[in-house]
């Protein structure tokens, strides 16, 4: 079959490569739209995505966002402390992880989401008359809470107090923030916990500590080995569009 036909020094299609032509050129367009339509359907994100955070205040508009733009995506929020978050990323059992402050490593993508100071916290109207602005040396003579050893909290409580010369010791160590603030209200002692995790609780009242720049951090935490995934990128890009994040 003849498809061109030379004319001089020009190349013509003849009939029959006109009409092959236009043949083939039905294929590209059809080409062309599957392209399309698998372009369109990878932006459609399925699947589940796991966080471990050891406080979801900070995370929670991120979460927000994200459902919004991607209803499809199973959502699932653990809590654990400092030490859990990060055992749990490292094991590949979540995806995320939601921490306080953090030293950068090799292996993790940090991205810093707020601050908030850390406050003490008393039971409202149980005897404990703790002053609204409180130092160290003055909380000894309170019953002490403490969170779990691998918290973050705890670990900046101490190494304030190591550095002002000043020993607290906890009469109740509870196992996560919930724990934490149930066991404050019931008037057992005075506890720690960043600002942003106080919530709205009538029956606890919060207190400035003579503490300077003692303060959590709370960061989006992800593996750089996984950057890739498209959930991980897509819940990236939602948190780096928060308006209140820092960094």
């Amino acid at each position: 079959m003849l498809l061109f036909r030379r004319d001089g020094r020009r190349v013509r299609l003849t009939e029959a490569g006109e009409a092959l032509y236009q043949v083939t050129k039905r294929f590209f367009d059809v080409e062309d739209e599957i392209t399309q339509h698998l372009s369109r359907s990878r932006a459609v994100l399925a699947g589940q995505l796991r966080i471990m955070a050891d406080s979801a205040a900070h995370v929670v508009p991120v979460l927000t966002g994200f459902r919004r733009r991607h209803p499809q995506v199973l959502i699932e929020v653990q809590a654990g402390n400092s030490a859990q978050v990060l055992d749990a990323l490292r094991n590949y059992d979540v995806e995320f992880g939601v921490l306080g402050s953090l030293e950068a490593t090799p292996d993790l993508d940090i991205l810093l989401l707020g601050a908030a100071p850390i406050v003490a916290i008393s039971g409202v109207g149980l005897g404990l008359a703790v002053p609204a602005t409180v130092g160290f040396e003055a909380l000894t003579r309170y019953p002490l809470v403490f969170r779990e050893r691998g918290s973050q909290t705890r670990q900046r409580i101490e190494a304030a107090t190591r550095r002002q010369g000043v020993t607290l010791r906890p009469v109740l160590e509870v196992v996560g923030r919930e724990a934490m603030r149930e066991v404050v209200a019931s008037g057992l002692g005075v506890g720690f916990i960043s600002e942003a995790e106080i919530g709205h609780d009538p029956r606890i009242r919060r207190h400035l500590l003579e503490a300077p720049a003692l303060e959590m951090t709370e960061s989006l935490i992800s593996l750089k080995a996984r950057r890739d995934l498209p959930l991980i990128r897509a819940f990236l890009r939602e948190a780096e569009r928060q308006p209140g994040r820092l960094g």
